[in-house]
């Protein structure tokens, strides 16, 4: 009996996905051919064996890192964990075995199951783990392999030989990028167990937020890194892992997963598909960027670097045809008809095999596409990517060029490249309109004031990010104050009132099919235990208040002067602590227990009175907060870095009470319009049973009366 479609299509799937590994391996070396990176060195050379192993084993753990956070995404957003009970035959399926048609199994304990009972999202997550849990390990292995041809590579010399361990060991513990590499590596260990360990949404988020933290060491180390713009670099090369790896990863594990989807592979790949739109901005914007860094202009593309770049694109456009093609045409045609069958058969072998042939094109391209990047990346790029000499002590702690001296014209003009922020701002005030025009379209209102004050609030979080504030707060006191207190004290108020919580929660979609998108992944967020703790009264204002003591007076403060990281994490979490704070006080959104309006201003009069004494103690302060860093500057235009510290704690002092001051208006203002709501219940209630609530307190009072009455009378007699 000829096999069906269905079946042809699950033992085509699983083939798809493997031939994506030698297809890049296969790129990967046409480019090292063309470029001759691969070739040997004058100087020092490791050997043919490291210089063409290294990039097949780049291969590798690139593909790797993509299925594993690939993957990951799709458990997260796109699949559903098996029902309870459920486990063992997901466990068997999950293997790839496929009793024939008809036949039964038997389980000791729940008797006999039905080989062809109904599939969906629930049957292909154990799949797309099972792909997790493989790929996970194999690109934490890979790294470590990774970092001993990196050495031998930069050292020039073949592995192995007397004293290589030692100077393996020097590279990794001394030299930045061995530093890199070893954190990687680590991070890659630690996260290839939980990805074994892989059950559930919550431990998929977990391996996921870790397989992203591999990738932060990773892109510190590269062609930008040593460039006059290697935070752009960095930031650039980030993302342009990230979003490839959820790009590639995602359509492999789909692929893997399909054949147990069913009727459910439709809203599947629909949903595959949209994450795939994001992701194929986010590569072709970070793309962008990295290469401005490292052409130079246009006569950059007349190289072979520029050549293998111009390869690139055009695969990267291929991929964005072809996902337009799934989107237009494949996914319609996978619907289930009206009657919920499965989709109508056509003369070419069904809508499945429609499916496949586009998909395998896809993962097929997207293979050639890594291969060449690989390539690309051992490939010397126009403009020399080393770390520059003979900068001057404020250019080399800061590692951005000195600015003109500030005047308030070049404080709106001035511009710092910075690509994540720059992204996070435009991402804010597009999405937050695509959601009111949802709302609108299908009748519903938004308030107009709020969608200004969030788009007020973006251009703010711009402004502050990578505007004047940014290109001066590496080098003056008072200019980081500046920013740091607009980010915690003013541009939380905004952001708050634009009730971002409330507004998704009415404009995403619901998802009906136990599968978790970002509306169930909000409400999980916002009611979970570490959203509690976080939106505590009492935990909000000793983190708000207290954590800013915490960062100025240990070496937090001036980790974020000197590292991208330092300086990321500062800006996200006084951002996130500043926003916490502002909804406890003034929030519409749901989450927190907020508590009554006394205690809030009690609260807020407490952090007004913190801030005024830690501007004075800036102010008074005769040693300078991060000596090392401010003292060491010698900016060419002259400044006391003293003097600008206690400009920075005047600031700190003034920007810190007329924000607070306006919370407390907004406070005392809920306060009355709620006072006034509530007396407005109660004329209704009254109006509804004829202020039944007022005549049981008379009639209370009367009996309370008599009865003092008749005591009086008993005591005189």
């Amino acid at each position: 009996m000829p096999a069906s479609p269905s079946t042809l299509a699950a033992q085509r799937a699983p083939w798809a996905a493997w031939a994506l590994l030698p297809t890049a391996m296969l790129a990967a070396l046409l480019g090292l051919a063309f470029s001759g990176a691969a070739g040997p060195t004058e100087l020092a050379d490791a050997g043919p064996l490291v210089r063409w192993s290294r990039p097949l084993i780049s291969v590798t753990w690139q593909l790797a890192a993509s299925v594993t956070i690939g993957g990951l995404m799709l458990l997260l957003f796109v699949l559903s964990p098996p029902p309870a009970g459920h486990g063992a035959a997901a466990g068997r399926e999950a293997s790839g075995r496929e009793a024939a048609p008809g036949r039964n199994r038997t389980n000791r304990q729940n008797g006999p199951i039905r080989e062809n009972r109904p599939r969906g999202m629930g049957e292909a997550w154990p799949i797309a783990a099972r792909a997790v849990m493989v790929a996970g390990p194999v690109w934490a292995a890979c790294l470590v392999i990774d970092l001993v041809l990196g050495y031998a590579t930069v050292a020039g010399r073949p592995i192995g030989g007397a004293g290589f361990g030692d100077e393996l060991a020097f590279y990794l513990t001394e030299i930045s990028t061995g530093r890199a590499a070893l954190m990687a590596a680590v991070l890659a260990a630690i996260m290839s167990v939980a990805c074994v360990a892989v059950a559930g949404y919550g431990t998929a988020a977990i391996a996921a937020l870790l397989a992203v933290a591999v990738l932060i060491p990773i892109a510190t180390s590269g062609h930008a890194s040593g460039s006059a713009y290697h935070e752009l670099g960095m930031s650039g090369m980030f993302g342009h892992l990230l979003f490839a790896a959820i790009w590639v990863g995602g359509l492999v594990v789909l692929c893997l997963s399909a054949p147990r989807l069913g009727r459910d592979l439709a809203g599947a790949a629909a949903r595959y598909s949209r994450i795939a739109l994001w992701c194929f901005l986010g590569v072709g914007v970070s793309g962008a960027a990295n290469a401005w860094l490292r052409l130079g202009g246009w006569e950059g593309f007349l190289g072979t670097y520029g050549a293998l770049l111009a390869v690139k694109i055009v695969i990267f456009y291929a991929l964005g045809g072809i996902g337009l093609l799934h989107r237009v045409r494949t996914i319609r045609t996978l619907e289930p008809r009206p009657d919920g069958g499965t989709p109508v058969q056509k003369s070419d072998g069904g809508t499945p095999k429609a499916f496949w042939r586009l998909a395998a094109v896809e993962v097929l391209v997207m293979g050639a596409v890594m291969g060449v990047a690989v390539a690309l990346a051992d490939t010397g790029p126009p403009v020399p990517q080393e770390a520059q000499e003979n900068l001057s002590p404020a250019e080399e702690l800061s590692q951005q060029p000195v600015p003109a001296p500030p005047t308030f014209e070049r404080w709106f003009t001035q511009g710092v490249p910075d690509l994540l922020f720059a992204c996070l701002a435009v991402v804010l005030a597009v999405v937050y309109v695509m959601w009111v025009v949802r709302l609108h379209r299908r009748g519903d209102r938004w308030p107009l004031g709020r969608t200004v004050v969030w788009l007020v609030g973006a251009a703010g979080f711009a402004w502050i990010t990578f505007g004047g504030p940014a290109v001066y707060g590496r080098i003056l006191f008072s200019a980081h104050m500046v920013q740091h207190m607009t980010l915690v004290m003013v541009l939380p108020i905004l952001f708050t009132l634009g009730a971002p919580v409330t507004l998704a929660l009415r404009a995403l979609p619901a998802r009906t099919d136990g599968t978790r998108g970002p509306r169930e992944w909000l409400l999980a967020i916002v009611h979970s235990r570490w959203a509690r703790f976080a939106s505590h009264p009492v935990i909000a204002a000793v983190n708000f208040a207290g954590s800013m003591i915490l960062f100025y007076f240990t070496p937090l403060f001036e980790l974020a002067l000197t590292t991208h990281i330092g300086h990321v994490a500062m800006v996200v979490h006084f951002s996130l602590a500043g926003y916490v704070f502002v909804n406890v006080l003034i929030g519409i959104d749901p989450g927190p227990r907020r508590p009554l309006y006394p205690l809030r201003l009690v609260m807020l009069f407490a952090t007004m009175a913190f801030h005024a004494f830690f501007g004075i103690a800036i102010i008074s302060m005769n040693t300078l907060l991060a000596a090392d860093y401010f003292g060491a500057l010698g900016l060419p235009w002259g400044v006391d870095a003293l003097a600008d510290q206690e400009t920075g704690g005047e600031i700190t002092w003034g920007i810190g009470e007329v924000p607070s001051l306006a919370l407390a208006i907004g406070v005392a203002v809920q306060w009355a319009r709620s006072d006034t709501r509530e007396a407005r219940r109660r004329d209704r209630k009254a109006d509804r049973d004829d202020d039944a609530e007022l005549e049981a307190y008379n009639a209370m009072m009367q009996r309370m009366g008599k009865d003092e009455s008749r005591q009086d009378r008993v005591r005189r007699d």
